[in-house]
């Protein structure tokens, strides 16, 4: 770019953000900026994205997450580090077959219609486009991903993996087939694994319901929440320390409506406390009563079908549906005197995690994993330190699901997924194999008569192995010597148990050691109620949208800033005005700066400490010390912190402060050379520290200075990280800035309130408590001159109060300005009394509606909340205006 088209770019308005950033994105895509090598001498870096499921496009969640990685990866880029950061998506089995399979019924047609194949590629389009649009998602939101690297977890590489994990654990006997109690769906009619299965609490009843001992006329009464289970009863069931109950041990009892003999057993795990004493056991629908069954050597009698309705087994209920057959059953019972009462009662209710249905427990045949050997080096790495979270309290929740690990059910009836790699020979002999079994794999059967396990399995059982499958394990390990393991995962904490346990415990046993060495559990996104975004609720804000609107760079900053460490942030679209300001304010000082700079050459790498005056090093004082806490926050993982740090130093320290102060007051006299080489300094350092954060904004303006400057315009990517030098950082110095800025930041609020003109000058007396102070402000009067308009300047430990004059007290001085022709007495006295008797009547009216009860009873929530603050905002205003009121008038 020639010098002159250059000058001609920084002089142009404001910062155009959706030309700019798709321009650099391009090029960094061009150029392969983000291309990791695996034979490189630099130390790795590497995070693997948590894969965004392709059911739907990115919310804001996975934008604040995708940020978060790309803070960590671009600033190691800058250390130095070789960085690979891995992106891809996962095929989501169960969600993404409930969605097609509903596309399918609004056409009037059902999978099992189009049959398996035609199922699984349209399912697989459909998953294809939503891909496409994810992808496309995070090269907008400036994701510095290694695209050569994408990952898909149907991917060819990814399902080898899977079939060879498969084989493993069941080589080893980790896996196993068995009759067993599960979580099941009626709607999505498939399994889930204990952690798919969301508890919500509702209301409902206790219904106590007797049962007549045979040949006798007692009766020994239960107490159930599922009265349609009692159809699959095959026992009563006591503690074997009730003596109320010890008597009918060995006895039985006629199951009501269905007239069926059923024992008494006396069983450790009944409650005496709970209900009656007595519970039914209902061995094929109840994981509690399942393992009461097996001590006894029970019956277990499945009563329904996998829709959720009644089977042959339940008699004359047989094709009700579960809460119908409930209805009539109660209502049977009660007719003929087996319903003694009914309670309210509370319940916790396993719901699906993807359709929100209530889910059953349901004896059948499926896969499980053995979890327990598989946990304990899993353990062992967070109790050692090997692993850490971040926040370190995550770390409790992890371990109290890991020592409390259950087995784990893999196998899904579903068609959309990871088909079991398991094969049949007609006489029910099994064959795992990762490919279809060969003559050899399955001597004395033809294979071509083997028949492949119809079940899929679970989704998470692909994406456990993501921080190694996505490296080309288990057929290509160079990667994987490469960059495993990855340093960092980040992520919610909805799927510690699901996800993040799992990965530890996959990376232990498939690849020999621990997958990553932290994990950052960030927050989850709410809205400006607190309520969490979702899709169904309607509450959820698009990231595209904010970018088109505002720009890449003011959706990232924005919510690192709004995103407390370890806290939930609660955004609404107003949140990324914020960023939007921010980015505005860094490309208009740059813009200054560089003006300013001209021909010029200042050395944008090294400063000349003989040629600095005291605000000089005050900044590069505070810059030192924002570097120094930036590295610290960041590798604390404790982003908001640093991001945060980065935006006071950058508005506040060098923006309102610095380049305020060295600015000549008329606008044709030149900076002063060692300040504006400080100043270009600063600026160069600025942008490199806030690459991570801001990627596009710094990349554009960097190239300008150093074009501008060097004549080079190479990217900002690569630039050194800027570390902290001690040798800069002067604490007393800036504790005497301060005491100056206090001055002038007082002297400030109250020329605004009194709304004196920004050009009227004033004298300023200022009383102190110590010579020092004092002497400290007349030596920079020069300052106060040009930030506010002083005319003369009058400091001393006795300083008077002149009459008709404005105060300010800060810590070691009282300050006191002087209204006699700065502001017109009389006319700010009306405008004062007008103001006030306004906001008087506005304050009446408020407070009315406040004291009406039927205002309060009916009014929503945020409504009363707004009317208070306005309430509060009418008070504070009226006692600011009567304390200028009383300033003007010298009371």
């Amino acid at each position: 770019m020639s010098k002159q088209n250059e000058n001609k770019e920084i002089k142009s308005g404001a910062y155009q953000a959706a030309e700019i950033e798709a321009k650099i994105y391009q090029e960094w895509l061009d150029k392969k900026y983000f291309t990791a090598d695996n034979t490189s001498d630099k130390k790795p870096y590497s995070i693997v994205i948590p894969p965004p499921n392709v059911t739907s496009v990115l919310h804001l969640g996975h934008a604040l997450n995708n940020t978060i990685q790309d803070i960590l990866i671009r600033k190691h880029r800058m250390q130095g580090f070789e960085t690979a950061w891995i992106p891809g998506a996962d095929h989501a089995g169960i969600a993404t077959q409930v969605i097609v399979e509903k596309q399918l019924v609004a056409e009037g047609s059902t999978r099992r219609e189009i049959g398996r194949d035609k199922f699984i590629e349209r399912t697989q389009g459909w998953a294809d486009l939503n891909k496409d649009k994810i992808l496309h998602q995070l090269e907008k939101m400036g994701s510095s991903c290694d695209w050569s690297r994408t990952a898909y977890t149907l991917d060819d590489g990814l399902t080898s993996a899977v079939e060879h994990v498969f084989k493993h654990l069941y080589d080893k006997g980790y896996i196993y087939r068995g009759h067993r109690i599960v979580n099941w769906c009626i709607s999505c009619q498939t399994s889930l694994s204990d952690d798919e299965v969301e508890h919500e609490d509702s209301k409902g009843k206790l219904w106590y319901i007797r049962y007549k001992l045979k040949g006798s006329d007692e009766y020994l009464t239960v107490a159930t929440t599922r009265p349609e289970t009692m159809l699959g009863d095959t026992a009563l069931a006591v503690s074997p320390k009730d003596s109320r109950f010890k008597k009918y041990v060995g006895k039985t009892v006629i199951l009501p409506i269905l007239e069926r003999e059923i024992k008494i057993v006396a069983d450790s795990y009944v409650d005496p406390e709970f209900g009656t004493g007595v519970v039914k056991v209902t061995p094929a629908h109840d994981p509690n009563d399942f393992e009461i069954g097996r001590r006894h050597d029970l019956e277990e009698i499945n009563i329904l079908n996998i829709d959720g309705s009644i089977n042959e087994n339940g008699g004359k209920f047989k094709g009700l549906k579960r809460y119908d057959c409930r209805k009539q059953l109660l209502k049977e019972l009660e007719e003929k005197g087996h319903l003694v009462k009914t309670e309210d009662y509370d319940l916790s209710a396993g719901t699906c995690y993807r359709c929100h249905n209530i889910v059953e427990p349901y004896l059948s045949d499926q896969w499980f994993v053995k979890m327990s050997e598989l946990a304990k080096p899993a353990i062992d790495a967070v109790k050692s330190g090997e692993i850490k979270f971040h926040p370190d309290y995550w770390s409790k929740t992890y371990l109290h699901w890991m020592e409390n690990i259950r087995d784990w059910c893999i196998s899904r009836q579903l068609w959309w997924g990871h088909r079991i790699p398991v094969w049949y020979a007609e006489d029910g002999t099994m064959f795992i194999s990762v490919n279809r079994p060969s003559a050899d794999d399955c001597k004395g059967y033809d294979p071509e008569t083997l028949v492949q396990d119809e079940d899929v399995l679970d989704t998470w059982f692909s994406s456990w192995l993501w921080p190694f499958s996505t490296l080309g394990w288990p057929n290509n390990d160079a990667d994987v010597k490469a960059f495993y393991p990855t340093k960092v995962l980040s992520t919610g904490s909805e799927i510690i148990f699901l996800w993040v346990a799992r990965m530890v415990m996959a990376g232990y046993e498939f690849v020999g050691g621990l997958p990553f060495t932290d994990v950052y559990i960030h927050g989850t996104v709410r809205d400006a109620n607190g309520v969490k975004m979702s899709k169904s609720l309607g509450n959820g804000i698009d990231p595209l949208e904010i970018i088109e609107k505002y720009g890449a760079d003011a959706l990232r900053i924005s919510m690192v800033l709004s995103t407390p460490d370890g806290q939930d942030p609660w955004l609404s679209k107003n949140t990324f005005e914020v960023g939007r300001n921010f980015i505005n304010k860094v490309h208009q000082v740059s813009k200054f700066v560089m003006m300013r700079i001209g021909d010029k050459k200042p050395n944008l790498h090294e400063i000349n400490s003989d040629d600095l005056v005291i605000f000089d090093k005050w900044i590069l004082s505070r810059l030192h010390r924002t570097l120094e806490s930036v590295n610290k926050s960041i590798d604390e993982y404790r982003l908001s912190t640093a991001a945060k740090t980065v935006y006071n130093f950058v508005w506040n320290d060098f923006c309102s402060w610095y380049v305020e102060l060295i600015k000549p007051d008329k606008a044709d006299e030149e900076i002063r050379e060692g300040s504006l080489n400080v100043a270009a300094y600063v600026l160069n350092q600025i942008l490199k520290l806030m690459h991570p954060f801001t990627p596009f904004v710094t990349e554009n303006t960097y190239r300008d200075l150093h074009n501008l400057i060097e004549g080079s315009s190479e990217t900002i990517m690569f630039a050194k990280w800027p570390e902290p030098d001690a040798s800069f950082i002067d604490e007393k110095l800036e504790e005497s800035l301060e005491q100056i800025q206090a001055v002038v930041t007082a002297v400030r609020m109250v020329r605004s309130e009194l709304n004196v003109p920004p050009s009227k000058k004033s004298d300023l007396y200022i009383k102190v408590k110590d010579e020092a102070f004092g002497q400290l402000l007349e030596n920079h009067i020069g300052y106060f001159r040009s930030l506010i308009k002083v005319e003369n300047l009058f400091v001393g430990t006795d300083t008077k109060k002149p009459l008709v004059s404005a105060s300010a007290i800060i810590s070691g001085a009282d300050i006191y300005v002087p209204l006699a022709g700065l502001i017109d007495i009389e006319v700010e006295k009306a405008r004062l009394d007008k103001e006030i008797t306004n906001l008087k009547n506005q304050l009446e009216k408020v407070s009315r509606k406040l004291a009406n009860p039927d205002f309060l009873a009916n009014a929503p929530e945020d409504v009363t909340k707004k009317e208070r603050a306005k309430k509060e905002d009418y008070q504070e205003r009226i006692e600011k205006m009567n304390k200028n009121l009383e300033q003007i008038l010298g009371w």
